[in-house]
């Protein structure tokens, strides 16, 4: 079985955070910084070149394949800033209704900019996800 590409380094998360060129990115970055590490009380580590993650849980699927993986974490991507709720969305349909402009796919939130959305509904979401991942993968 392959490995995941995707893992945590020792590469400098400020140092990346630097590295994002629009202001607006880097101040949206720079809030779900502070949010992710109140929800999570852990510090943010780089998962591979691009990915900030906030601490982990291991799972194992049915198949005998299992690993670690961060429990939330942001990206900030060229098209969109990606924000990664590993408890996916359809559990959380009234507070997806609440959030405001986005799009998702089935663990990712990608949103444009943080002032399209509802940051109260955005940090319960995320409060959800993580509390959800944990009971689930203690």
């Amino acid at each position: 079985m392959a490995d995941l590409k995707t893992a945590p380094s020792k590469a400098s998360v400020r140092a990346f955070l630097d590295t994002v060129l629009a202001d607006e990115r880097r101040k949206d970055c720079e809030t779900l910084l502070r949010m992710m590490k109140k929800i999570t009380r852990t510090n943010p580590v780089m998962w591979g070149p691009s990915i900030v993650g906030f601490g982990t849980y291991h799972y194992q699927y049915d198949s005998g394949r299992e690993g670690t993986w961060f429990l939330t974490g942001f990206s900030p991507r060229k098209q969109a800033l990606t924000v990664y709720l590993m408890a996916g969305f359809t559990r959380y349909p009234t507070l997806m209704k609440k959030l405001g402009k986005h799009s998702t796919g089935s663990s990712c939130l990608y949103v444009k900019r943080l002032d399209d959305l509802d940051l109260d509904v955005l940090e319960e979401l995320i409060r959800e996800s993580v509390r959800h991942v944990r009971q689930r993968h203690p």
